[in-house]
């Protein structure tokens, strides 16, 4: 009996892991391979991008604002309603919003609002599932193998970013719509899979829902990233929007709502999140490196991605339209760095703990973003790619341990709402880290570029469309990049017939050729890269102090669970390393 027993438990958390890892999966493709496909997408529905600025930025970033608006009190309602039936509910939002997708009937910018309406329901269901993903884990599996399931989950999410890169460069050459059909069967899959889950902790008691707790919380954090993703759009005659008073309006109140909510949070009966929590040094330690992870990382692989798409590919050979796809495969040492380096990590912090392994992790993230400083435009490949490989490494030992140790310091009531703090911190700090890097670039350019584009005309004889040309908006710039456009093109075929035809046509072919403008473009470029990658070095190194200081192995037991019972709690341990 005790046999069987037995393997009933080896069953269920490996079952469990299943349904995590294909939720993490199908959440990371699906962020990716936006990405890629923006261009087919935006052919499909009729609408230039470089002309679109709002629904170009809403498209890419409206998934990760609404994700991280929810997580939180997802979180908590998962701990009073059960994370099993948010974790299913999650797959099938998600599941329906990819059809509606799909489905997509209009064009313009019609066609562009049903696609960020349609990605907002998506976003409601990764939400629910990720809320819910380490919180099933920490359920399922013993302390002493939580940092291994959360390092392979980790494959997951590093492997879904490559596959998602990948993905969407294939489908898009067949048929733009097939980029968000692919979710689809994941969808029902990681649905089907979730019946054989089990809740086996004590869910929080149900009380009250903490209503002003919930709106100081979302209303913060969706104020602020609005107030984020418009000061990337430009405003006036100014490259950026961070002088738009709604822009300023939005980021003040959003912080005045996130000030607000501890102090609610501090009075009401039932808070939907316990601040105790953050009394937990591993707790509170390893949420703080998380989010400065993330906070170095997030624009600044943006920023590499148009290294490669804007600048790099072009100059080797590589055509317009291509470069996203091999901007993702370029990527790839970044994943494998992970994939092999985030289950080991967990299992070494399974045995001798998170904190000098996180730590280690972090401290090779910051290095690897001072040798990207020391790369010069042309570089070789080989290069960049060991650089990368090692950022893969440094972040596969930070994750999974920094994860496990986050998850393991909580008690079984509170995993859901500890997980969507984790989890908030991560998705906050994506869009603000690409605002951050963005404005440093975009500064950067607007005093360079018009500059690097007036000596880059007079070289090749065509110095009379300086004055044209110049005027290209920074922004304009760094999304052609992005998008695999040469925004060249584009302004000389708006241009008159008469003024075009003065201009020779070996001067005409070498604007709209592959190398020219992104000979032009690292000349304003690559200066401000090297400042946001001082920056990136300068955050990873602050999250590695945090990730020492979180001090000795810290782990909130629970009794050994029956399958299909509710947990007992002991009380909380605390072990030395």
């Amino acid at each position: 009996m005790m046999k069987k027993r037995m393997v009933i438990i080896l069953e269920y958390k490996w079952t469990a892991l299943t349904a995590v890892f294909i939720a993490t999966l199908i959440g990371s493709i699906n962020m990716m391979i936006i990405l890629i496909a923006l261009p087919a997408i935006f052919n499909g529905i009729h609408i230039n991008p470089l002309n679109s600025f709002q629904y170009l930025l809403w498209i890419l970033m409206g998934y990760l604002l609404v994700v991280a608006t929810l997580l939180l009190t997802f979180g908590r309602l998962s701990d009073m309603y059960g994370r099993i039936k948010m974790f299913r509910l999650g797959f099938l939002i998600f599941t329906v919003g990819s059809v509606l997708l799909y489905l997509t009937p209009s064009t313009g910018d019609t066609g562009a609002l049903e696609i960020i309406i349609f990605r907002i329901i998506q976003a409601v269901g990764g939400a629910l599932f990720m809320a819910n993903s380490a919180a099933i884990l920490t359920d399922a599996f013993s302390s002493t193998e939580r940092g291994k399931a959360l390092g392979i989950n980790m494959v997951a999410g590093m492997s879904g970013n490559f596959l998602g890169l990948v993905l969407g460069g294939i489908l898009a050459v067949f048929y733009w719509r097939y980029v968000f059909l692919i979710s689809v069967p994941f969808g029902i899959l990681g649905f089907v899979l979730s019946y054989k889950l089990k809740e086996l902790s004590i869910k929080a008691l149900k009380t009250k829902i903490d209503i002003w707790g919930n709106i100081t919380f979302v209303l913060g954090i969706t104020l602020l990233l609005v107030g984020v993703t418009y000061g990337l759009i430009p405003y006036g005659n100014n490259s950026m929007g961070w002088n738009n008073p709604w822009v300023i309006t939005s980021m003040i109140l959003g912080l005045i709502s996130l000030i607000l909510f501890p102090i609610i949070e501090n009075r009401v009966e039932s808070p939907m999140f316990n601040l105790d929590l953050f009394k937990i040094k591993s707790f509170t330690y390893g949420v703080l490196a998380t989010l400065l992870s993330a906070l170095a990382r997030g624009g600044a692989m943006i920023l590499i991605i148009i290294l490669l798409q804007g600048i790099w590919l072009p100059l080797h050979g590589y055509s317009y339209s291509s470069t996203p796809f091999w901007a993702g495969i370029y990527l790839v040492p970044l994943t494998i760095g992970i994939i092999i380096m985030g289950p080991i990590s967990g299992i070494l912090s399974d045995k001798y703990g998170p904190r000098w392994i996180a730590t280690g992790g972090m401290a090779i993230v910051t290095l690897t973003f001072l040798l990207l400083v020391a790369l010069p435009y042309n570089f070789s490949y080989l290069e960049l790619g060991l650089i990368l490989f090692m950022m893969g490494i440094g972040n596969g030992m930070f994750g999974s341990p920094n994860n496990a140790a986050i998850m393991n310091s909580v008690s079984a009531q509170d995993r859901g709402v500890a997980s969507g703090m984790m989890y908030t911190m991560f998705n906050t700090a994506v869009p603000a880290s690409i605002a951050i890097f963005f404005t440093i670039v975009v500064i950067g350019l607007s005093q360079n570029f018009p500059g690097a584009m007036t000596s880059s005309l007079a070289s090749i004889g065509a110095v009379q469309l300086a004055p044209i040309l110049s005027n290209i908006p920074p922004t304009a710039a760094l999304f052609s990049a992005l998008l695999g456009y040469n925004p060249v093109t584009g302004i000389l075929a708006a241009l008159p017939a008469p003024l075009v035809a003065h201009i020779p046509h070996s001067t005409l072919n070498t604007l709209t050729g592959i190398t020219w403008f992104p000979s032009t473009l690292q000349n304003a470029f690559i200066p401000s890269l090297r400042i946001s990658f001082y920056v990136g070095a300068i955050i990873s190194a602050i999250a590695t102090i945090l990730s020492a200081l979180r001090g000795g192995k810290y782990i909130h037991e629970d009794k050994p669970l029956k399958t299909g019972s509710k947990a007992d709690l002991n009380p909380q341990v605390e072990s030395k390393e």
